[in-house]
């Protein structure tokens, strides 16, 4: 009988200690979940604005604990668009967008929709914001990056080839040598590229003049870089392009509940509090006594 009971009781630990370990990836995804919400209403409650996180990382998030890399597809343009009809239009918006681009049509829903918000809008960069994430950062009133955040080349593609090199093999070799599919696909280029200028442009009329306008989307849809090219702090403001580096460090701390996959060792490691310099500073050199 104690072996039996002892037998039980094992068996019962067992089958509790598998259960914990099948739950333990979606408590864990909870509570994040429940500490970037208390992150956002902190946040409105000091800037009394309407916070929208747009944010793609690689994310454990299932059971099996595959990660799984997120981008901007058309669900997100109908959680931001709903989450703007739910704000007043004297509220003002702040955008948190980390971004490696997706699907342009989600992009320019999101950016049009900014641009139509009558109260101020802001966009926080802490790290990247490629292609279409771009967009949308061109788009707002404000843009906020960290001095070390890059945003990406507006590169349309088309058949699996950037628009942009499409048409310039086309040039070189001369429309006469190409087949038929490949015009259709040249011609498809052209148009895609010409879309992406002139939506962006539009939106940047908003706010600069058309010489201005002109300039800053012939840069980000030239296609003179790859689609991953960073385009630095420094390039944007020789552009014309406003964007301060005041990124506030609660947006910053508010990336560190987006960890990555933990899948593999982590090859980055710090201990997270601010440190101050130690150095003394020197007392100034007394100039020459006054004659």
């Amino acid at each position: 009988m104690h072996w039996e009971t002892l037998g039980t009781l094992l068996t019962n630990l067992m089958w509790g200690w598998l259960a914990l370990l099948l739950l333990q990836p979606v408590v864990r995804q909870s509570m994040l979940s429940a500490a970037r919400q208390n992150w956002l209403r902190k946040l409105e409650k000091t800037r009394e604005s309407r916070v929208i996180a747009l944010i793609h990382r690689n994310e454990t998030v299932n059971i099996m604990g595959m990660p799984v890399l997120q981008y901007m597809d058309i669900e997100d343009s109908e959680a931001v668009l709903r989450a703007i009809r739910l704000t007043a239009e004297d509220v003002p918006l702040d955008i948190v967008l980390h971004t490696p681009g997706g699907v342009s049509l989600a992009a320019e829903q999101i950016a049009r929709a900014l641009c139509r918000h009558k109260a101020k809008v802001t966009v926080f960069v802490p790290h990247y914001a490629m292609a279409g994430g771009a967009l949308i950062a061109l788009s707002a009133n404000e843009l906020v990056m960290c001095a070390d955040a890059v945003l990406g080349a507006l590169d349309p593609r088309v058949g699996g080839y950037p628009a942009a090199s499409v048409i310039a093999v086309a040039e070189r070799k001369g429309t006469d040598e190409l087949d038929d599919d490949t015009l259709i696909l040249l011609d498809q280029a052209r148009k895609a590229t010409s879309q992406t200028k002139a939506a962006l442009k539009s939106m940047l009329k908003l706010k600069v003049d058309e010489e201005k306008a002109e300039t800053i989307a012939q840069y980000f849809t030239s296609g003179r870089w790859t689609q991953d090219y960073p385009v630095s702090v420094n390039e944007l403001q020789e552009i014309g392009v406003q964007v301060t580096t005041t990124l506030p460090v609660e947006v910053s701390q508010f990336m560190g509940l987006f960890p990555q996959s933990n899948q593999h060792r982590p090859s980055v490691d710090f201990i997270a509090t601010p440190y101050k310099s130690t150095i003394p500073i020197p007392a100034p050199t007394p100039g020459p006594e006054p004659r």
